[in-house]
């Protein structure tokens, strides 16, 4: 790309002036002698081209500032803009110099010029003052030399092509700037992408880490509870049946010749008060029996000890259908459910776990709901289906749940419940079973407006290493 610009623009208002010029600035070849012309006709040779030793400028006329400006506004437009001008100081009636050069800055700012002037009694503070642009603004006297008309030509022309290159350089060192500051923010943003995904990953892994440590208690608590717990249920059933027959017999004892003695040792005995109270004893004792034994239980399932069931395709909306239909008691008296089913296909999954799954986050839905008097509470359930994946949120307008307990509430064992309202066991145990089918599992809480848990699960689960068939 070339740069160069050797055109002129000489504002002044004395016709003579402007041959002046034109013989300094672009002189004419000289003519053919005759004997050169001679030569060239007979043996097709080209005369020697004159070599001056300067070079030769584009000259343009303008007798006023206001053909000046309209000239420079003409080049503009034209795309062929001029280097430099040349301007009289004195042009009546119009313009003076200094307004002129005011006026040809306003149009094109990068154009050098040079003020020319016959009259000593200028105030150059003034114009200085005015112009305020040392740095594009030469002074060249009346009478003046062709010689330094010719080197400021030379010299302001070159500078106004310096000018320019050093422009277009630093706009091109500052696209090149502005690219590499975006590859770095880009860079910058994909690092933090990926740092962000780290820690996600991180906390998952913590968070499977707990549930495997858990897990291999569970299944050792679990199986050293169970078959106890078992013999203790059955003997406290049977006990209780002993105690109907032995209270019967006592019954019958009251009617025979004795019935006085054995009438005084039962007041003694205080046999009334445990014919109330031992069947009040029995009905707790198999109530809290039956309580160990659903945490038990619970621990087996969250441990996966009794998982043999098989993978299957299976309507989302069905198996959460048939969950609400079980929990119509629970649910009766604290929330109006409201279904919002968008299109979902089938997933693959173990449909029984999935339902526990949504059980869980129903349940706690219902409990968060407090006591409302005679105000319901609502729960919303959503579904919905997009990039392979299907999802269901449970939403409810209860209590919600404090920031600082938010990160624990998958923890095993963890409950903000009264002590006997919950094991802590039902979030930890739908975390493992939505990892368990290659989901996820978030939530969005906020304290007196509610919270929504959002289960995402793959439509098609993928293999795991163990199922892998080698190559």
């Amino acid at each position: 790309m070339t740069l160069e610009n050797r055109r002129i623009l000489l504002v002044d208002d004395m016709p003579t002036i402007h041959d002046d010029f034109r013989k300094i600035l672009c002189p004419q070849a000289p003519a053919k002698s005759a004997l050169q012309a001679t030569r060239a006709a007979l043996f097709g040779d080209e005369p020697p081209k004159a070599t001056t030793g300067a070079a030769v400028f584009e000259l343009d006329s303008a007798y006023q500032g206001q053909e000046g400006l309209a000239k420079v506004e003409a080049s503009l437009r034209n795309g062929r803009p001029y280097a430099m001008a040349f301007v009289d100081m004195r042009m009546p009636p119009g313009w003076d110099g200094v307004e002129t050069i005011e006026h040809l800055w306003h149009a094109d700012p990068r154009l050098q010029v040079v003020i020319c002037t016959a009259y000593s009694d200028t105030s150059w503070d003034e114009v200085f003052r005015r112009l305020d642009a040392r740095d594009r603004l030469l002074i060249l006297k009346k009478p003046f030399d062709n010689i330094e008309v010719r080197q400021l030509a030379q010299a302001l022309t070159a500078k106004w092509q310096m000018t320019q290159q050093a422009a277009l350089q630093i706009d091109s060192l500052e696209a090149a700037v502005d690219e590499r500051t975006q590859r770095l923010t880009q860079a910058n943003l994909a690092l933090q992408a990926e740092i962000a995904e780290r820690k996600n990953l991180e906390a998952q892994l913590v968070q499977q880490e707990k549930l495997a440590s858990i897990g291999q208690l569970a299944a050792g608590v679990a199986h050293e509870i169970n078959n106890p717990i078992g013999y203790v249920f059955s003997n406290v059933g049977t006990l209780e049946g002993y105690l109907a027959d032995l209270f019967r017999m006592l019954d019958a004892y009251e009617q025979t010749p004795a019935a006085a003695q054995l009438r005084a040792l039962r007041e003694e005995l205080q046999i009334d008060y445990l014919k109330d109270d031992v069947p009040s004893l029995m009905r707790e004792s198999k109530e809290g029996i039956g309580r160990v034994r659903q945490i038990v239980q619970d621990l087996k399932d969250f441990s996966h000890v009794d998982a043999l069931q098989e993978w299957q395709m299976v309507q989302l909306h069905q198996g959460i259908d048939s969950t609400l239909n079980i929990l119509g008691s629970e649910l009766r008296d604290k929330a109006d459910v409201v279904k919002e089913y968008g299109q979902v296909a089938e997933i693959e999954c173990l449909s029984s776990q999935l339902n526990q799954v949504v059980m869980n986050l129903v349940v706690n839905a219902a409990h968060a709901m407090g006591d409302r008097g005679d105000k319901r509470g609502r729960i919303v359930i959503r579904t919905g289906c997009a990039d392979g994946e299907a999802w269901f949120e449970v939403t409810d307008n209860g209590s919600g749940i404090p920031s600082k307990v938010l990160p624990r509430i998958f923890d095993p064992f963890f409950t903000t419940k009264p002590i006997g309202k919950g094991t802590g066991l039902g979030l930890s145990l739908s975390y493992g079973i939505v990892q368990k089918h290659q989901g996820r599992i978030t939530v969005d809480s906020e304290v007196g407006r509610g919270t929504t848990f959002r289960v995402t699960l793959p439509l098609r689960r993928r293999a795991t290493p163990a199922e892998m068939v080698p190559a």
